[in-house]
């Protein structure tokens, strides 16, 4: 079976973001604030799809974030890396691309625990 054209690579924390109570989740997806409108709506369908476990509430908040170039969305990986938040990259493997980082999708979480390590980041507008 031929490869897919996009592939999501995911990272698993051991400390999920945990959902609990009243409190809806928030589900976080950042894009590269350098790409065309088209294909920035293309990468954030993926990301958000990839890191959604599904079943979620429908009151769960949908949060887009831009992170400047792929340099800078790497920073934020690394950093959700080193605070064990799960979330998954978003590569394109076709030209002129080959395999750069475009988007990352944050398994969806508590909005305090997320936002501590995003809120540098802002919306996609």
């Amino acid at each position: 079976m031929p490869p897919t054209a996009r592939e999501g690579r995911e990272f698993e924390g051991p400390e999920k973001p945990e959902r609990a109570g009243p409190e809806p989740p928030y589900h976080y997806v950042i894009v590269r604030a350098d790409l065309s409108r088209g294909l920035q709506a293309a990468m954030l369908v993926h990301a958000a799809g990839e890191s959604s476990p599904g079943g979620l509430p429908s009151n769960t908040h949908a949060v887009v974030l831009a992170a400047a170039s792929e340099e800078a969305l790497a920073s934020v990986a690394t950093r959700l890396k080193r605070a064990e938040i799960s979330f998954v990259e978003i590569r394109e493997p076709d030209a002129p691309f080959f395999g750069a980082l475009m988007a990352l999708g944050v398994m969806p979480g508590k909005k305090e625990v997320l936002r501590r390590h995003l809120s540098s980041l802002p919306l996609l507008r």
